[in-house]
């Protein structure tokens, strides 16, 4: 429950600029306290919520950071409100969804893109649930320690791909004694002792030099564990508060919760739905609605001693740390590999209606078929009424407006290709179907009956001179052990789409780009020196463009440009191509200007 409220900072939003026909908005910072009871059953699965320490009513409190945008005249708002998970302390949304810039505190409307959100009328709320985020750039939230509990832990790193380049290791939590380090090239090669020292009880300095793209791994003996469950408990509690219309800030009464995240913080709302959060503590649901964008099948390792939530389970990082756990899909099945069974969703009246949307890279790194088909990888699974998936062709992990088109740390240039137009109109699809019942568009996935769904080796990839095609995706296995990982004895089978002759994509979304492409776009690259050469790349995507006339191809037998779009028929064909995703509610007409048409 939230115990009270405290408004640190309360402001014209953006200048007071006004959006659409919502007008000018609020912003208001503060600090939301709650406090829990150990005991209440909606509260029994925290891990180690047993053993805080408590107030003098027996309940443990906790203290999260907040951001809440709301119209200035509450009665030009929509009267919904729309949750975004932050990621990493980090607020994406504008960023990302609204082809913004980054940053938890933009100043003037120039930084929020097209605003999207805010023209809808919605009220935007952003709350603290990783006690582990950056401070005080970022969201964050205070929770107990408990003391006296130590355990053998490991932690990675891995200098100049995700997080930079490194000179020292920052470890997730204080170390007792002496940690040891061993490094290896890739995540299959065997590893490598290496001398280190420790600065501090919570720094590793390994010998020089660090090779980059090189596993480090650390093991030490950890102490002081954060009770970091709360988290999920937080954002259940706040929201819950909110729209009950907590007389802390009072307003237009909510009406309908939406919740949005994308990559760990999609994975925080699978992990959300699934352990039982989107109930409050007197059993009513917090979101009707949920969009995860890029999770894949991904939980996050949050509810745990000892957690380490930015971690991301890829081929290359962190492969052997917790995020593959049954059930993936929102359907019900039987598991043949953990002996269990059930769905992600609940089916006890707190499940919300659900969009999940997922690139090319999910496929390849994050079992993201699996949430679509039997854990083996033999059948397609039916989606629940309530569920929607879509995979959105040809884009990458971190897709938005102006990705680079340089190689990076990779073989290949990166793929530019931006999804959210596709995740803009869905967005709207989700709010139009929680708030008047009107059902979204239908699921868009590859599927294994009609070819559009196979194994890796399977992808029939064009020839291309010079070009070498992965032939294998990231695995997905239960992992019983994470300190200490080893391979497992079974696992699940994660598929990936199959390609037409141009080496694009053949099911999903497909948007202008790729239905009227200049290239191939993948969601998978590989890693060029000094990264370790030829690994499946964390992340990037690749784009290989088509030779510009016929002289130019080379050996290529992709058809040119000027061979395949003669005079104007490449403007007509996207003409074509935008007007079906109209139709289709896949594409706002408001974005139609991106597509030059």
């Amino acid at each position: 429950m939230i115990t009270s409220i405290e408004i640190r900072n309360r402001s014209p939003f953006a200048g007071g600029a006004a959006f659409g026909g919502t007008g000018a908005y609020e912003r208001i910072e503060g600090v939301a306290s709650g406090a829990l009871d150990p005991a209440h059953p909606r509260n029994r699965d925290i891990a180690l919520l047993d053993r805080a320490p408590r107030n003098a009513d027996g309940r443990v409190e906790y203290r999260s950071d907040f951001v809440l945008l709301r119209p200035a005249d509450a009665a030009k708002g929509n009267g919904r409100l729309l949750y975004e998970v932050n990621n990493r302390g980090r607020i994406m949304l504008f960023a990302n969804l609204c082809a913004g810039a980054m940053g938890n505190q933009p100043q003037t409307a120039a930084e929020l893109g097209n605003a999207l959100p805010l023209r809808m009328g919605f009220l935007l709320l952003w709350t603290g649930w990783d006690p582990a985020a950056p401070k005080p750039t970022g969201l964050s939230l205070e929770v107990p320690v408990i003391e006296g509990v130590t355990q053998p832990i490991r932690e990675e790193f891995v200098s100049g791909t995700r997080l930079g380049v490194h000179e020292v290791f920052r470890l997730a939590y204080e170390a007792v004694g002496p940690a040891s380090v061993t490094v290896r090239r890739t995540q299959a090669a065997p590893r490598v002792a290496v001398a280190a020292t420790m600065p501090d009880s919570r720094s590793v300095r390994p010998e020089p030099p660090i090779e980059p793209g090189s596993i480090y791994e650390v093991r030490y003996q950890a102490t002081q564990p954060r009770v970091a469950g709360i988290g999920f408990a937080a954002t259940r509690d706040i929201v819950s508060h909110l729209r009950r219309r907590g007389a802390d800030l009072p307003g237009r009464p909510v009406t309908h919760t939406l919740a949005f995240g994308i990559s760990q913080s999609g994975r925080y709302l699978r992990s959300h739905v699934a352990d039982g959060f989107n109930a409050d503590e007197d059993g009513r649901r917090v979101f009707d609605g949920v969009f995860t964008h890029v999770a894949g099948i991904g939980r996050v390792f949050h509810n745990a001693p000892f957690s380490q939530p930015f971690r991301t389970r890829t081929w290359h990082e962190d492969h052997d740390f917790p995020e593959v756990e049954f059930p993936h899909a929102a359907a019900a099945m039987d598991d043949p590999v953990t002996g269990g069974s059930g769905g992600l969703l609940r089916g006890d009246g707190s499940d919300p209606k659900l969009i999940e949307t997922n690139t090319s890279t999910e496929y390849w790194q994050k079992g993201a078929s699996l949430l679509h088909t039997d854990p083996l990888g033999t059948r397609d699974a039916d989606l629940p009424r309530t569920v929607r998936g879509y995979l959105i062709a040809g884009t990458q992990h971190g897709g938005k407006a102006g990705m680079p088109r340089d190689t990076g740390p990779c073989r290949y240039p990166r793929n530019w290709h931006d999804p959210m137009p596709a995740v803009r109109a869905l967005l709207v699809a989700l709010d139009e179907w929680v708030a008047a019942d009107r059902p979204p568009p239908d699921s868009r996935l590859p599927r294994i009956a009609d070819g559009t769904l196979v194994a890796a080796e399977r992808v029939a990839f064009p020839a291309i001179p010079g070009v070498a095609w992965p032939h294998a995706a990231n695995d997905a296995a239960p992992l019983p052990d994470w300190t200490d990982p080893r391979p497992p004895e079974r696992a699940y089978v994660p598929l990936v789409p199959q390609v037409d002759p141009d080496g694009n994509e053949r099911a999903g979304i497909r948007l202008p780009d790729i239905a009227v492409p200049l290239g191939t776009f993948a969601g998978w690259n590989l890693y060029a020196p000094p990264y370790p050469e030829g690994e499946l790349a964390d992340r990037d995507g690749t784009f290989l463009a088509f030779a510009a006339t016929e002289a130019e191809r080379a050996g290529d037998p992709r058809p040119s440009v000027a061979a395949r779009y003669p005079q104007d028929a490449r403007a007509a064909a996207r003409r074509a191509a935008v007007v079906a995703l109209l139709r289709e509610r896949l594409l706002l007409a408001e974005d139609i200007g991106l597509y030059g048409v």
